[in-house]
């Protein structure tokens, strides 16, 4: 069956609403942390390990979602995904041990990339240049109020029910993305243009892709760049109620700035896009540089407190979204014959460095506000230098 491609506002909406399992998956559970340990007698670290095994399924799996696509058409593997999914988010609902809930949530992680990963690449296949950038943008700024209402429908979800009812949701919406997709993704990828799904192929693609140091540059700075946040995401149940003294229900005073910035530099990306070359990533990675010293200035100097220690989230995001799309399509652009691959590596470079920062980095130093905004700046600084290197690496390829 042939479907013909949707106008571009409408595709973008599907592929936002297809990147939103993955902050739907992480931040609407995070509210529910304190009710999963009582019902499922686990510790704190037991249930924090929850989103760990998550995040190191997600980035595993991710390596292949791409190459996948690239084998059997994109619209195929996201649907199969969906529909792995929403039975993955069952099992979460009628888990009875904190074990049971690890497998299942290594089950969500496994399929929950498809959408976002395969995304892009749909997005390249289809649009070129800045159309490229402005499309990728968008499907930013509609993707972005997911951190921010996710958390929000946790806590109110634990207030007025039970922590169940969270995957119940997630099982719902994976079900009602099938329908649309089914429906409504176009196919963009023809028979013609697939690579064949073999061992030795996929080999020299990873490894070609791995060890261009084009791409780590560029990837490790995009990783480097979220995961500044995510520690943020990470840390956020012990930030809004050990450090702040915030209820389950109010975790919106740490998502809504986030995704404010997010949003507003999503816009600012699509706007600029295609007119002034790479000014807005220049103008991204100033701003959240200057948000992470900010930061911990601020923590250096006074306790934490309400809204100085959530505000420079804003101005960090804010740059974060402003660097995103034209790097994203530049790292998409290194090897265009296997673009769902690329965009698979990619996706894994940041999604491990993540699990990483959730696993080990966050509950290291979460138990300080200052060491937080610390570990934040660090990264923007490590994300600011790789991006650097892969400029002057560039200018000097250039001859050759």
């Amino acid at each position: 069956m042939r479907i013909s491609l949707a106008p571009s506002s409408w595709l973008a909406l599907l592929l936002a609403l297809l990147s939103m399992l993955g902050p739907f998956s992480v931040d609407t559970y995070l509210p529910a942390f304190a009710s999963i340990a009582q019902t499922l007698d686990a510790s704190a670290i037991e249930v924090q390990q929850t989103l760990t095994a998550y995040m190191a399924s997600f980035s595993i799996m991710i390596l292949w979602h791409g190459a996948l696509s690239d084998a059997f058409g994109r619209r195929n593997i996201i649907i199969v995904s969906l529909a792995m999914y929403a039975a993955a988010s069952l099992g979460c609902a009628m888990a009875g041990s904190v074990e049971s809930l690890w497998i299942f949530r290594m089950l969500q992680g496994v399929s929950a990339g498809a959408g976002i990963v395969i995304g892009r690449a749909i997005t390249r296949d289809l649009y070129t240049g800045a159309e490229a950038e402005k499309m990728l943008s968008l499907v930013t700024m509609i993707f972005s109020i997911s951190p921010a209402i996710a958390p929000i429908i946790g806590g109110w979800i634990i207030t007025l029910s039970d922590w169940r009812m969270i995957f119940q949701l997630l099982f719902v919406f994976a079900l009602l993305l099938v329908v649309l997709c089914w429906r409504y993704l176009p196919e963009s990828l023809p028979p013609e243009r697939r690579q064949p799904f073999h061992p030795t192929m996929l080999w020299r693609n990873y490894r070609m892709i791995f060890l261009s140091p084009r791409f780590q540059l560029k990837a490790g700075a995009l990783a480097f760049n979220f995961s500044g946040l995510f520690l943020y995401v990470a840390s956020a149940p012990v930030l809004i109620t050990r450090h702040l003294g915030l209820g389950p229900n109010q975790f919106g005073w740490l998502f809504v700035p986030s995704v404010a910035g997010i949003f507003l530099g999503a816009l600012a990306a699509n706007r600029m896009a295609g007119r002034r070359g790479d000014r807005q990533v220049r103008i991204g990675f100033a701003l959240l540089t200057a948000a992470g010293l900010a930061n911990v200035v601020y923590h250096l100097l006074f306790a934490p407190a309400l809204p100085w220690t959530v505000a420079p989230l804003f101005l960090y995001t804010l740059g974060m979204s402003m660097v995103a799309p034209g790097l994203t399509l530049k790292v998409l652009d290194l090897f265009p014959q296997v673009r769902g691959t690329v965009a698979s590596c990619q996706s894994f470079t940041m999604t491990m460095l993540s699990a990483l920062v959730a696993g080990l980095v966050a509950p290291m130093l979460d138990d300080s506000v200052l060491a937080l905004a610390t570990g934040q700046f660090a990264f923007a600084l490590i994300g600011l230098l790789l991006w650097r290197v892969s400029i002057a690496t560039s200018i000097q390829a250039q001859p050759d």
